[in-house]
């Protein structure tokens, strides 16, 4: 039974283990810095083992749903604190803890703002251990509950993109809203959705995620040395180097609320939809999400997400077995896979 009150060096660690374990997305690491800065100068974000809090116990995801590269992304700390205002007013229950939706350089830290604002602990139990591209993918599984109803609050853009909004219904169809949402309010919005009880989350989130993120990170940031940080990474996740070479070619769209894409490293190819989603070498399959896909920068050791990726760039990819990682119920559901086909034009579930 564990209750962590957060400080500044698990802000670091959290973001920098969450950034590695984005796997190409789950945001910016200057993003979740300046998030988990915030959080602690408003007040005491505190996380919370499952262990800790009743069966019955109710539990909001908090998120961040958008586009990384999207040009006028804008959500301040005054809507992410309205999403779970919003929420709290329109669901009928009683909420009485946070989650994030993934592991992500922003998303890790999803939750402690409105811990600090709110007094609400952060629960671990993330909806997902690495980060994902759809929604559905972050739902737990909820999307084969036919009776289950989803709330959803979302807040974002800045000026006339200014967008606040509740919505109820089916979680597929409320989740679309949302995304679109993002689109109008110039490409993210936050969110505070789903409502769940932790006996739910015990068994279908990834319990212990954001733990293990924090140990990711204090293990990343002991190493000074570019490839040494790169390698202790490898070594933790179970994973390994398959590349170390040159951007020679990449391409990146923004549409719908999603970056997708493909970039070439010399001749390993990843394809990305946010996330990374596969990684080919001649033509031989290296890693398919939910495999970890991740670049670094070779001569820094600073994880980079898709969108940061440019030509002539030289990068490290890591690649680590789906077995070395803490993940969501949704990770082994092959009708949510199967949607990455349609985007990144490869195979996917086999």
């Amino acid at each position: 039974m564990t209750v962590i009150t957060l400080d500044e060096q698990t802000v670091q660690e959290a973001v920098y283990g969450g950034a590695i374990l984005g796997g190409g997305g789950g945001g910016w690491i200057k993003d979740g810095l300046s998030k988990g800065k915030l959080a602690l100068e408003v007040g005491a974000p505190t996380l919370k083992t499952v262990d800790a809090c009743s069966d019955n116990d109710i539990a909001a995801c908090v998120a961040l749903v958008g586009a990384p590269a999207a040009k006028e992304q804008y959500v301040d700390a005054s809507q992410l604190f309205s999403t779970v205002e919003l929420l709290d007013k329109n669901y009928p229950g009683r909420i009485s803890g946070l989650i994030t939706n993934e592991n992500g350089a922003s998303t890790t830290i999803n939750g402690w703002l409105q811990s600090a604002l709110t007094g609400l602990p952060v629960i671990d139990a993330p909806c997902n251990g690495r980060a994902h591209p759809t929604a559905s993918m972050g739902s737990l599984n909820l999307t084969e509950l036919p009776d289950y109803v989803s709330y959803q609050a979302a807040a974002g853009g800045k000026g006339m993109r200014s967008i606040e909004a509740f919505v109820s219904g089916h979680i597929n169809y409320t989740s679309n809203v949302i995304r679109s949402l993002s689109v109008e309010a110039g490409g993210m919005v936050g969110v505070a959705r789903n409502p769940i009880s932790i006996r739910y989350l015990k068994e279908h989130a990834a319990v212990g995620g954001i733990q293990q993120a924090i140990a990711l990170g204090k293990a990343y940031l002991k190493e000074k040395e570019a490839i040494n940080r790169i390698e202790v990474v490898a070594e933790k996740l179970q994973g390994r180097i398959i590349k170390v070479g040159t951007v020679q070619h990449c391409t990146i769209v923004t549409e719908g609320g999603f970056d997708t894409g493909t970039v070439y490293v010399d001749d390993l190819e990843l394809t990305f939809w946010n996330e990374y989603m596969t990684a080919e070498w001649n033509g031989e399959r290296k890693a398919t999400f939910p495999d970890l896909i991740m670049t670094f920068d070779a001569e820094t050791g600073m994880p980079l997400v898709s969108a940061e990726i440019t030509k002539n760039r030289k990068v490290a990819v890591l690649a680590v077995p789906k077995e070395s990682l803490l993940l969501s119920a949704t990770m082994s559901n092959p009708k949510l896979l199967k949607t990455i086909e349609t985007i990144v034009k490869k195979q996917i579930v086999y």
